[in-house]
């Protein structure tokens, strides 16, 4: 039987003056929005730096923001430079799990706990993160992202996670419950393409059993869907989970036959299963930290953790 999700150490929170690290460790970063998120980020007070190749362009595959040793060397430099608190996203796409492997992940967790912030194709490194260096990480909006610039709900709340995260011990949504009840668990996830191809690398996690699940995904057919959770159903995942989360699904299909998968696929779990939790790609994300223990009441659509997201 696989062992059960276990909390994670949490990082400290930050403070005015506090140094980020922007880095790009997958898709290619659009040169205004990143000054965009730049300029808001030091309208928090806080002193960004940008990591070398986050504006590069693979000379080949134009999806990636240049080559994986390149963006693998930033993620690494920002995380073992002392003077940065937070290393965060320019924006997801595909590539983390082209570098993933890349890292030193000994150098790394000799430099010790920090934040790390990003959601989509960054599950890959949210897993990782979690696996080799045993931290709390945060799935929220990132620095070069639509939402982060221009969504004043998005921009709120995950403010309230960096700087005063006592603030959101009760994380609030519109959702409902799919599946009624309450569960206790830690929280994991991420995306759901990305997890369901996560399934037996060296860095994701072989069950989610104890833990509350969070999934959201972009742009996929019902047929996929279907087929990545079937994945994980059948590769036992999704054994012994506590609940789920289910977050934003934007363009996908219309959401009636989305739900119908969800009740196909997730129903026979027997555990407590909100809907519309709001986080992921939909507009106004929330943020929520990945390792911390927390009850899920879905008929309310609140999560509540049991400490702050950080210390």
């Amino acid at each position: 039987m696989n062992d059960p999700v276990r909390p994670l150490q949490r990082p400290s929170r930050l403070a005015p003056g506090a140094r980020v690290a922007v880095v790009a460790p997958s898709g290619p970063v659009p040169e205004e929005r990143l000054q965009a998120g730049l300029d808001l980020l030091r309208g928090w007070d806080l002193d960004p730096v940008v990591a070398p190749h986050v504006l590069d362009r693979h000379r080949e595959f134009a999806y990636l923001a240049g080559a994986d040793a390149d963006r693998a060397a930033d993620l690494q430099g920002a995380w073992c430079d002392r003077s940065v608190d937070a290393v965060l996203c320019a924006r997801g796409g595909y590539g983390a799990q082209r570098m993933v492997d890349l890292l030193d992940w000994d150098a790394m967790r000799a430099a010790g706990p920090k934040v790390f912030l990003g959601f989509s194709d960054i599950t890959a490194l949210h897993e990782a993160f979690a696996t080799r260096l045993g931290l709390v990480t945060l799935h929220g909006p990132m620095a070069a992202g639509i939402d982060f610039i221009k969504n004043a709900r998005a921009q709120e709340h995950l403010k309230a996670t960096l700087f005063e995260p006592e603030s959101v011990r009760t994380i609030s949504s519109a959702g409902s419950a799919l599946v009624p009840g309450r569960a206790r668990g830690v929280t994991l996830g991420g995306c759901l393409s990305l997890l369901a191809a996560e399934a037996g690398t060296p860095h994701a996690r072989t069950s989610a059993r104890g833990g509350l699940l969070c999934l959201e995904d972009v742009g996929e057919e019902t047929y996929r869907l279907d087929r990545y959770l079937t994945q994980l159903l059948r590769a036992g995942f999704l054994d012994g989970v506590r609940g789920v989360l289910l977050g934003s699904w934007q363009e996908c299909e219309p959401y009636e036959r989305v739900r119908a998968l969800f009740l196909d696929r997730l129903g026979g779990l027997r555990v407590p299963v909100v809907e519309e939790f709001g986080f992921g790609h939909g507009e106004g994300a929330l943020t929520i930290p990945f390792g911390v223990s927390a009850e899920l009441d879905a008929g309310a659509g609140t999560l509540t953790l049991d400490e702050p997201a950080l210390r």
